[in-house]
């Protein structure tokens, strides 16, 4: 019996992208072979690095961060177009996996950015991979934009969080299986926490990073809540909203054969230390949901 052949989409959320990795690692051992994947920033990363074929690699990596090696990959800018550069992380990930054409790729892979100042979306399918990545990982306010060549690229997800419409009706798989993770409050899943590699406690400055972009880490956001918002926070606020709001719509149009919602209160958006959770919490809410459409309740 040949396996189910299943199109993947993977939504935008930051650190909780790695939950996506969670999800692939479900499908792929309930036997269900995944032909093109569509992703946009979080999901353009993880499905990009899946479709290279080097996961596993990647997985390792990440869940050997702690708080401080997250902070350490952070190049801080004062630039008002964003407080990280992004050069050191993408650094990393080229040592860690060389960079490639979207072409040559193990599975189709599609992803998406905004184009500025045109507004315009950007289906990337060609070039390099991590450029693509790169363009669609730019969260306003956070990351700068991504610059190829003279045009320059913020997060898809403002246009487009959940990208069903851009694989193609030729490399459609038999199901369509989408992760989305910006789910709701009552998404939310409580597992036990998985203990960093060491105990570290932040470097002063890093405090007040934390403690500056607090809306960025869930738990520095609950204490400073009753505080009220400022500019950036606000900001985020908005994004979220939108986000919020587009993928709504969006599923409302497209037709989904399996999903599963991450909440947006697992983990802030640059909670990378919590990869280990995130990861386990989508390979939990993915068997079930394969469960549940394969036997029903």
């Amino acid at each position: 019996m040949s396996k189910k052949t299943v199109s993947l989409v993977l939504s935008s959320g930051g650190a909780r992208g790695m939950a996506h990795i969670g999800a692939i690692e479900a499908l792929e051992e309930a036997g269900y072979e995944i032909v093109s994947i569509a992703g946009c920033s979080a999901g353009a990363l993880i499905g990009g690095i899946y479709a290279t074929g080097n996961l596993p690699t990647f997985k390792d990596w990440i869940c050997n961060l702690d708080r401080v090696d997250v902070f350490s990959l952070m190049d801080f800018t004062f630039s008002s177009r964003g407080f990280i550069k992004g050069e050191k992380v993408f650094g990393e990930l080229k040592k860690l996996i060389e960079d490639c054409d979207i072409e040559s790729l193990q599975i189709p892979f599609y992803c998406t950015a905004v184009e500025i100042p045109s507004g315009e979306e950007r289906v990337f399918h060609s070039g390099s991979l991590y450029d693509a990545i790169r363009a669609s990982v730019s969260i306003p306010s956070v990351l700068t934009p991504a610059k190829i060549g003279n045009q320059e690229y913020i997060d898809g997800g403002i246009l487009n969080p959940l990208p069903f419409d851009i694989i193609p009706d030729k490399e459609l798989g038999d199901l369509m299986v989408a992760v989305d993770l910006n789910g709701p409050k009552d998404t939310f899943m409580k597992i036990e926490k998985i203990k960093s590699k060491e105990s570290i406690q932040l470097p002063r400055w890093m405090k007040d990073y934390k403690k500056k972009f607090s809306n960025y880490f869930k738990d520095e956001a609950k204490e400073e809540i009753h505080k009220g918002m400022g500019f950036v926070d606000l900001l985020n606020y908005s994004f979220d909203l939108l986000q919020d709001k587009l993928s709504e719509l969006v599923l409302e149009k497209h037709k989904v054969d399996i999903l599963i919602e991450i909440s947006r209160d697992q983990a802030g958006t640059l909670e990378f230390e919590k990869a280990a959770e995130l990861i386990q919490i989508g390979k939990e809410k993915m068997k079930n949901a394969i469960e549940t459409f394969e036997y029903g309740n």
